[in-house]
């Protein structure tokens, strides 16, 4: 049977169903498409901000900018800086994931149990997800203000000196770490939570009958029943963490000097703040950050499926 048989019974048997996926197939195509095609495009060649097209009052100047293949990309890879964010990202994207997976987890097992209280402490945990990023960053930056931050202020209280947390390169770190971990706990809650409560209590009375004390029971029956959450909200929290632009932009742009910059943050300055834009190299780099993402997420799955978890 030819290609082009399967594919008229396909869309014939299945017409509606390609009917109702296909406005969603046209937006994310001119959304993700166009804009990922193009940047590949760019990555190719050595476009700038003085020779692509542009208009100047009445006069418009053609594109001028050359095709040069993967020059680019041996440029970028060559290049130290591309190992230092890479490193620094890494370290971020680790450090914020296993943070925000320990405390949602140890958070979701108390909200699991039954006391007094629960549905507030439920809702004041997830507070902080409902809140826009931007706006809790920017709440954080105040609390960090090295003179009349609420923090410094209660350290100075308790006779203890001030911390430069957004101007010392190792307390950025540490900070916009917190701040991260601080979003992301509640969407690890949620998650974890949903999957502690798809598992049968009756594992549980069954394993306490048998003698099994309260450590076995996480080891042997909580950990294998998240197994398959767990292998989704860390992946999709890593991809996130990865390129997380809006906390490390805003609380601190990737300073002081370059210590917090990552990959993302590095393409925007090199395509929308650095003079000439550089819109190739930005590209390189965007193009680059997606293809890491994309072998981590391969890797991560074949991890899962040796595991029996497959998704």
């Amino acid at each position: 049977m030819t290609f082009t048989v399967r594919l008229r019974r396909a869309l014939g048997t299945h017409w509606y169903a390609w009917t109702m996926v296909a406005p969603v197939v046209v937006v994310i195509g001119v959304i993700i498409g166009y804009p990922l095609a193009r940047g590949v495009y760019f990555s190719l060649t050595d476009a700038t901000e003085a020779n692509v097209e542009r208009t100047i009052g009445m006069n418009h100047i053609p594109a001028t900018y050359k095709f040069t293949g993967l020059d680019n990309y041996q440029a970028v890879l060559a290049d130290s800086v591309f190992w230092d964010r890479l490193g620094w990202t890494v370290v971020w994207t680790v450090g914020c994931v296993g943070l925000t997976f320990l405390l949602g987890l140890a958070l979701a097992n108390l909200l699991n149990r039954q006391f007094r209280g629960r549905t507030f402490y439920r809702i004041a945990l997830i507070l902080p997800w409902a809140i826009p990023a931007f706006i809790s960053v920017f709440t954080w930056r105040l609390l960090y203000n090295e003179k009349n931050g609420l923090l410094n202020k209660m350290l100075q209280g308790g006779g203890i000196d001030a911390i430069p947390w957004l101007n010392d390169p190792t307390w950025a770190k540490l900070s916009v770490i917190a701040v991260n971990v601080w979003l992301g706990v509640p969407f690890m809650l949620v998650a974890l939570l949903g999957g502690l409560q798809s598992i049968p209590g009756e594992l549980y009375e069954a394993a306490e009958m048998d003698g099994a004390n309260a450590w076995q029971r996480f080891m042997n029956i909580t950990v294998p029943g998240l197994r398959s959450v767990a292998g989704t909200v860390i992946l999709l929290s890593t991809i996130w963490t990865f390129n997380m632009f809006p906390v490390i932009f805003l609380l601190t742009r990737g300073g002081p000097g370059d210590a917090t910059e990552i990959l993302v943050t590095y393409a925007y300055r090199l395509s929308f703040v650095d003079s000439p834009r550089n819109f190739s190299t930005s590209a390189t780099w965007g193009v680059l950050i997606l293809l890491l993402l994309s072998v981590i997420a391969v890797v991560y799955r074949r991890a899962l499926r040796k595991q029996g978890e497959v998704w």
